[in-house]
């Protein structure tokens, strides 16, 4: 029988992690990176270029242990205005990736780092963000819909598969099985309660998800901005419930947003091991830039 001390939050961080648009999410990592983590980004905003921008200012010899994959649906103009140029492939070319991170790049250069639940504590798995990733799902259910003579299809139909599907990706990412760092970025949205109150909660498909996310993470923390200054919020509210697994472990109620991630990941497990070289062979060009793909 396992002891409580042999738990897996020992070895790995799953956190929830939502903000408004432009509230220093993405750009926030760089902590991380500082610290000597290795990120894996699935970026599904196209919205990295503050990243990158903050690490070659930081800590520009760590560039390379970020490695990220853009995956957005390409539209085209018509005359009853954009639409999808093809079938919608972002969603499913992500679960791709959340089982086995291979794929070749513009350059043809072949990218293979394994399978993401083999990582281990000293990698992060960043979705950069939930609220598009479930875009892309809602995306991809609609040609697998049955439809009628005329075209029509019912779009309940469509939310509800749309929602059961990255329900079952969050379960996947939480789960003991996915042994890896996970941090999910999301954008909240104001709800109406049944009691008449609102709250904040994560974007989803619909509003019927949205409750039940954070269900799946032992961490979870809102980024504000208090007086103009940009912060991570730790501790519940009335409009957000929040969870820290550690909350003895800091002196305030919130983080400085500069710093803050590395000290929350500081403050739930040992500190990443420095790794010289990735832990599996890519084959990558000579000399390696984070830049979209």
């Amino acid at each position: 029988m396992p002891s409580l001390n042999m738990h897996q939050s020992n070895d790995f961080v799953k956190l929830l992690l939502l903000g408004d648009a432009k509230s220093g999410k993405t750009g926030s990592l760089v902590s991380l990176v500082a610290a000597g983590y290795h990120l894996r980004i699935l970026d599904m905003d196209n919205l990295l270029d503050v990243l990158k921008h903050y690490i070659l200012n930081q800590c520009p010899e760590r560039i390379a242990n970020v490695e990220y994959r853009t995956l957005r649906d390409k539209r085209k103009t018509t005359a009853e205005g954009p639409i999808i140029d093809g079938l919608p492939r972002a969603f499913i070319d992500a679960m791709k990736m959340l089982d086995n991170w291979r794929y070749t790049d513009d350059a043809g250069h072949n990218i293979d780092l394994g399978k993401p639940a083999e990582w281990g504590p000293d990698c992060i798995l960043v979705l950069d963000s939930l609220s598009r990733l479930c875009d892309a799902c809602y995306d991809f259910r609609i040609p697998l819909t049955p439809k009628g003579k005329g075209g029509e299809f019912d779009g309940r139909a469509v939310y509800g598969d749309a929602q059961d599907a990255v329900e079952n990706m969050l379960a996947l990412l939480t789960s003991r099985s996915f042994a890896t760092n996970v941090i999910v970025i999301a954008h909240g949205q104001y709800m109406d309660l049944p009691d008449g109150t609102k709250k904040i909660f994560p974007q989803g498909v619909g509003q019927k998800l949205s409750p039940k996310i954070p269900q799946y993470f032992p961490s979870y923390v809102r980024y504000k901005n208090l007086g103009g200054k940009r912060t991570i919020q730790l501790e519940s509210d009335g409009m957000i419930d929040l969870a820290n697994p550690k909350p003895f472990a800091f002196a305030g109620k919130t983080l400085p947003i500069e710093t803050g991630l590395a000290d929350f990941f500081s403050a739930l497990r040992n500190a990443p091991t420095e790794m010289a070289t990735p832990p599996v062979s890519v084959v990558r060009p000579k000399q390696l830039q984070l830049k979209r793909m």
